[in-house]
């Protein structure tokens, strides 16, 4: 059975509402694993066990949260060159912008070479039903990849 690994950061109610609607969303697709880790807990080893990764976190002052950095920090090396194509999905919060946490990201999985099977989804403000069936649709789009 395919395995999705779900790498998050969420200090937040916000967010925890974002990570729950994600994992609704996977839970539509038939017979893939769901495995969820807190992105400062998630290491080389979960990304190296996955068919394809869904990357959450918080935007915080322009950029992604240091526990998502981190998480990238400590797989990069290990992960480089075993998950090229290695599919992915990407959501992120903040109050007022997106837009420097989505780059980031996308430099570090570029580097990676992952494929990105679903369009980045940016919620700003509180997360309302829209955003939350968004949240659904994501994860039930890079289940259905892989």
């Amino acid at each position: 059975m395919p395995r999705l690994l779900v790498v998050h950061h969420t200090p937040s109610p916000a967010m925890q509402a974002v990570l729950e609607a994600v994992r609704e969303g996977v839970a539509l697709v038939a017979e893939v694993d769901l495995v969820v880790r807190p992105a400062l807990s998630a290491g080389a080893a979960d990304v190296l066990d996955a068919d394809g990764v869904l990357l959450g976190t918080p935007a915080n002052i322009g950029y992604m949260s240091g526990a998502l950095k981190h998480f990238f920090d400590t797989v990069y090396y290990p992960c480089l060159d075993a998950t090229v194509g290695l599919p992915y999905g990407v959501y992120v919060h903040g109050n007022d912008d997106t837009a420097g946490a989505l780059t980031s990201i996308g430099r570090i999985t570029g580097a990676l070479r992952w494929k990105q099977v679903a369009a980045p989804l940016s919620l700003v403000g509180a997360p309302g039903a829209d955003d939350l069936e968004a949240c659904r649709e994501l994860g039930a789009t890079v289940a259905v990849s892989l």
